[in-house]
């Protein structure tokens, strides 16, 4: 997914980028706002400051003080699940206020108090009403989850550091869509899966609720499986660069998506096929066409590496492997990759991903794949994941356009918007350039709901924000990439369009500045972005 290069030349390649870098220079001359770090940004409320930006939020009155004698309560009866949420809300706001927070039951009383109302109007299934008064803070939503999004943005309604006090008000809000989702490969360069908790965290705060995991490619293979023992004891032991690699016990795996799915994010695994599977074919000649396993590999080339389609052993292996990962993973999707299969026939291909699509089905789960499955026959209900760019062919995104048209849904992740490991200029260090360098402001500036001609907004699925570990070697690397252009996807997929604007984004996002800060995110700080107090 990230090497499909228009064909141009050098010169004009870097002429390109000369282009963005001086007019880079340009806007840091302008000013103080200009400046990393630097500038005053504009005084806002705290309802004003709310990223991803609310549906509608109205000022009203004097607010509630959050200090020692402040309760978190469930209403009797609520349930295990509203419980776990009141607590898990209680911790996250024990730690920045240094208050007590105790979880009561009994829905009398002031505090902090969640409320199920299975009626409550224009919030959904995930969104929820959060009420502000001196006798306390209401937080009321028809679903756990959305009480879990409710105390999110409480949590930025009070100071990032210390006790404080929530603004007197309402606030009603609902996401835009319902796949709000993350991506970061573990293939590539190995990371634990405290690394990956850290980011759910991460995600959560900014109400992102889906995080796509790509396990597996030519360089390693991340995940025990147990009727292929040596996919990860020999196939993980290799990374870009020549590291050890490592991958993920089960056990690991599964307390990974317990933790995911406790702040109200699903995982979603990849394993990739037919394509980037030369991690596999290193540990198992069978998966060969002639028998013979290559060395494993840890450069950065794609598209030379392809499971034999002709073998039958070749699709005992994908049941296999995507049974174990379907027992595994309790959320709807499986994702199988399918892009730059380049060293796969488009015949073999069209075979290939028929036949694996019928697996994922036969272990109850829907199909994601990347959207180069348009040019062979995605199965009913199949979900494309779209990552061209501006240069993209036109009859490449014909085929998506057309897909969606018969009823596929899509997942947006345009490589020049939403990659995160595309360059934000011409000296970020890590990060690659392929499609173009993707400063804040562009990966924010684009409306998924008319981004592909011919594809209306129902047709979109939500929002993907990839990032791709090429070059991203530690989690000062991973954070400074994904930071800030994380926060455009969550409000992209969030907010409603009409809410969608560069000037006061800019100035929402500066404002989450020492909220990063807090939480040890080495973020990249946007030369238009006037993160200064």
């Amino acid at each position: 997914m990230r090497v499909l290069r228009p064909r141009r030349t050098l010169a004009a390649f870097l002429g390109a980028l000369l282009a963005v870098g001086a007019a880079s220079s340009c806007t840091a001359a302008r000013g103080d706002d200009a400046r990393p770090g630097g500038g005053r940004r504009a005084a806002l409320t705290p309802f004003e400051a709310l990223l991803p930006a609310p549906v509608s939020a109205r000022a009203a009155g004097p607010g509630y003080e959050v200090g020692p004698g402040t309760v978190v309560r469930t209403p009797w009866g609520s349930g295990e699940e509203v419980r776990r949420v009141a607590e898990l809300l209680a911790g996250q706001l024990r730690r920045p206020s240094g208050l007590p927070l105790p979880v009561v039951d009994g829905g009398g009383g002031g505090g902090i108090r969640l409320r199920i109302d299975a009626r409550a109007e224009g919030v959904g299934e995930e969104g929820y009403r959060l009420e502000s008064r001196p006798d306390g803070v209401t937080l009321t939503a028809r679903t756990p989850e959305g009480l879990f999004h409710a105390g999110q943005t409480l949590r930025q309604l009070l100071p990032v550091a210390g006790p404080g006090t929530v603004p007197g008000g309402e606030i009603t809000d609902a996401p835009r869509f319902g796949y709000r989702g993350a991506m970061v490969d573990v293939a590539r360069h190995f990371f634990t899966v405290e690394q990956v908790k850290r980011y759910v965290d991460q995600l959560a705060l900014y109400k992102v609720n889906t995080l796509h995991v790509h396990l597996t490619d030519d360089q390693g293979w991340r995940l025990a499986v147990d009727s292929w023992p040596r996919l990860a004891e020999y196939g993980g032991g290799s990374e870009v660069g020549g590291g050890p690699g490592g991958h993920w016990t089960k056990d690991e795996y599964r307390e990974l998506v317990a933790y995911a799915a406790e702040r109200y994010v699903d995982l979603v695994p990849e394993i990739d096929m037919p394509g980037h599977v030369n991690a596999a074919l290193a540990s198992y000649p069978e998966l060969n066409c002639d028998g013979k396993a290559p060395e494993r590999y840890t450069g950065i080339k794609v598209g030379f590496s392809s499971l034999c389609v002709g073998k039958e052993r070749t699709y005992e292996f994908i049941d296999q492997v995507l049974g174990e990962l379907a027992e595994l993973t309790p959320g709807r999707y499986l994702h199988i990759g399918g892009d730059e299969a380049h060293s796969t026939p488009a015949a073999d291909y069209a075979a290939f991903m028929d036949r694996a699509q019928a697996v994922v089905a036969r272990h109850g789960k829907t199909v994601v794949a990347w959207h180069q499955l348009a040019a062979a026959r995605p199965a009913p209900g199949a979900v494309l994941q779209y990552w061209g760019h501006d240069r993209t062919p036109a009859a490449e995104k014909d085929r998506v356009v057309a897909a969606a048209g018969a009823g596929h849904p899509l997942i947006l992740s345009p490589a020049d918007r939403l990659y995160l490991d595309m360059k934000y200029d011409l000296t970020t260090k890590p990060g690659l350039a392929w499609a173009g360098l993707v400063p804040v402001k562009k990966s924010y500036s684009w409306n998924p709901g008319t981004y592909l001609p011919g594809v209306p907004e129902s047709a979109v699925l939500g929002v993907e924000a990839p990032l791709w570990t090429e070059t991203i070697a530690t989690r000062a690397d991973w954070e400074f990439m994904a930071f800030p252009r994380l926060l455009s996807l969550a409000e992209l997929g969030w907010s409603p369009a009409g809410a969608l604007g560069w000037e006061a984004y800019r100035n929402r996002l500066a404002a989450q500045g020492p909220r990063l800060d807090a939480q040890d995110i080495p973020f990249y700080r946007a030369p238009d972005v006037p993160w200064g107090q």
